[in-house]
Formats: C-alpha cells, structure tokens, sequence
C-alpha cells in the first residue's frame, strides 16, 4: 500500500517507503540468515532519532515537543531517559 500522508497532519511526508526500504536492505544483506528482534530493533533505531530531531526543533521544550509527536510529555520524558537524551 502505498503512502499516503495523513489527513489531520498535511505535508506528512513517505516516512513508511524510508523504513520499507531500509528493512528490505536489511533482509537482502542477511543473505538467508535469519534475523530476531526486528519490531524492536526497527523501533529503536526510529524512535531515538526521531526524539533527538523534535526535541532540537522544539528548542528543548517538552511540552511542545510531546504536542507535535502526539504523546504526553511523561511518556516523552521516559523515552527521553530510555535513549540517553534527558540531559540535553
């Protein structure tokens, strides 16, 4: 299925085809070897630097930064530690 950007956040933009692509690389330089972990390594490997970018374009505002991530800011604090990003 094709992307498509979400009605209620216009300019959205192929996020999906980037991780499409890179899991599709992943899998052809596996070569046959089997792999474990995926859904947790592909959510690390997103959510670190996707917390890292909001945070430096909302200036280092929490508040603001979990608005425009769409979560509450004690889920973004605990994310925060979790990546080793609280103290930046």
């Amino acid at each position: 299925m094709p992307d498509k950007p979400r009605q209620d956040c216009p300019g959205v933009g192929p996020i999906g085809t980037c991780v499409r692509d890179t899991v599709t690389s992943y899998f052809e330089q596996l070569d046959g070897h089997s792999c474990c972990d995926l859904h947790r390594m592909v959510i690390e490997e997103a959510e670190a630097p996707l917390f890292e970018t909001v945070m430096h374009a909302c200036g280092g505002n929490q508040t603001r930064a979990a608005e425009a991530l769409g979560i509450n800011r004690g889920t973004l604090r605990k994310k925060l530690r979790q990546y080793g990003l609280d103290d930046q």
